[in-house]
């Protein structure tokens, strides 16, 4: 067997959730205790910091990740989807995992695989925790997959739980109010377990008051204690994170940037710093600087792509992977904050997503290009661009992401701006 095959292996026993869909997807955690229990609950081997939420959570693991990294902090990071390798799900310190372990992995345990019968995703996370005892990892940051109390990676007890924030996404899966999606994102609260929340959302602000005070959970809300002063872009075209920070009110670290670029950053380093917070009071000891030059160097500590990425100046060519209505409100916000002529929208999206209220959000004066990523829980182009015209939204449909995008570049003046977004898979493509 070799990596190739081993990949193939792990998509066929039960195909990635975040390619199928709803289909892919198991409601209890029973094959990954079974399996934890197979590697000899190598979870338990390292500390760990657990993070949630349906927009951020991405962010927030690899600030921390990259936070801890930088105060010599040995760092697992466990991460999901992956754009462009698989390997980017499992890295010790922002090096992937190896080919050769991954493949090692599978042979090891085939044939116990083959009475487990566990899913793409249970394997990956047997794998990841694997790795990270054998790679004496001092602290994992673990973001879940989807949800929390059934997610894969609820079966670790952190140090920290983090909760970014809560809106409407999986609603066939994780409930179709925001009330019942935040129970689900709050079953990653353990008894003990100090959690931190980083949105104050007054109508489900009780959920987690409730879940962390049945556990016994100390509970901080991140933005109750940190604020943004001055938010100064950078650059003529695109929005490059420099701020103050506030601890209540009273200035905390005066400069803070970001490589991580986009207006919608500002909410996930607000989790982050209360994160830190609250580690330091379990033992850690991470500096204002730790913190400052972790967050200004998360990309290339960590490799983080997708968020607000620029491939392009002339034409300013931007892709993000925000897919969901939160998502989709952040990525307007700042390509109004972007100054640019014409807007290009090349746009695909997953045919299980409630698109209605994503599509209502998108600006009418764009030129949209159409298209359906390769894989199958791809929305059809033709029924996406009909649909969209339902919403005053104009374009054409195009047969993949590659021709959709090369049409956007064609058309583009020097001084326009073409998006990429809608789903992972459409930005991946063009990355």
């Amino acid at each position: 067997m070799n990596y190739r095959e081993a990949i193939d292996y792990m998509n066929a026993r039960l195909p990635m959730f975040h390619r199928i869909g709803p289909a892919a997807y198991k409601p209890n955690l029973d094959n990954t205790i079974t399996l934890c229990n197979l590697l000899g609950n190598p979870q338990k081997e390292f500390r760990s910091v657990h993070v949630a939420g349906t927009n951020g959570k991405g962010s927030v693991s690899h600030m921390i990740a990259s936070v801890l990294q930088n105060s010599g902090v040995r760092t697992g990071l466990y991460t999901s989807p992956h754009l462009l390798d698989f390997r980017e799900r499992i890295k010790v310190n922002g090096k992937k995992i190896p080919k050769s372990y991954v493949t090692s992995f599978i042979k090891c345990y085939l044939d116990e695989f083959e009475k487990i019968k566990p899913s793409f995703f249970e394997m990956t996370v047997g794998l990841a925790f694997q790795y990270f005892r054998d790679q004496q990892v001092e602290v994992a940051v673990i973001e879940t997959g989807l949800g929390g109390r059934l997610d894969s990676t609820n079966i670790i007890t952190p140090v920290i739980s983090v909760i970014t924030n809560v809106s409407l996404d999986h609603k066939e899966l994780l409930g179709n109010t925001i009330e019942k999606i935040a129970v689900e994102k709050s079953g990653i609260i353990k008894p003990g377990v100090p959690v931190i929340i980083g949105e104050t959302q007054k109508e489900i602000q009780e959920v987690f008051l409730r879940k962390a005070k049945d556990n016994n959970s100390s509970i901080t809300f991140a933005d109750q204690k940190y604020s943004a002063g001055k938010i100064r872009p950078s650059g003529n075209h695109h929005i490059n994170l420099v701020m103050e920070v506030l601890h209540k009110n009273k200035r905390f670290i005066p400069h803070l940037s970001s490589s991580l670029l986009g207006l919608y950053q500002v909410k996930n380093i607000i989790t982050v710093l209360g994160a830190f917070e609250v580690l330091n009071e379990t033992g850690f000891r991470i500096t204002r600087e730790h913190i400052r030059t972790g967050i200004r160097d998360v990309v290339k500590k960590t490799g983080l792509y997708g968020r607000w990425q620029i491939l392009n100046r002339r034409p300013l060519v931007i892709c993000d992977t925000g897919h969901n209505e939160g998502g989709i409100k952040e990525v307007i916000k700042n390509i109004e904050k972007t100054p640019h002529d014409q807007l290009h929208f090349v746009i695909g999206v997953v045919n299980d997503k409630d698109i209605d209220k994503m599509l209502d959000l998108l600006p009418r004066r764009a030129t949209y290009y159409f298209c359906k990523a390769d894989v199958p829980r791809g929305l059809d182009e033709v029924d996406l661009a009909i649909t969209a015209g339902g919403f005053g939204l104009k374009g054409k449909s195009y047969r993949s992401v590659r021709t959709a995008f090369q049409a956007a570049r064609k058309k583009a003046g020097a001084s326009d701006m073409v998006f990429v977004g809608g789903s992972t898979f459409v930005v991946a493509e063009v990355i």
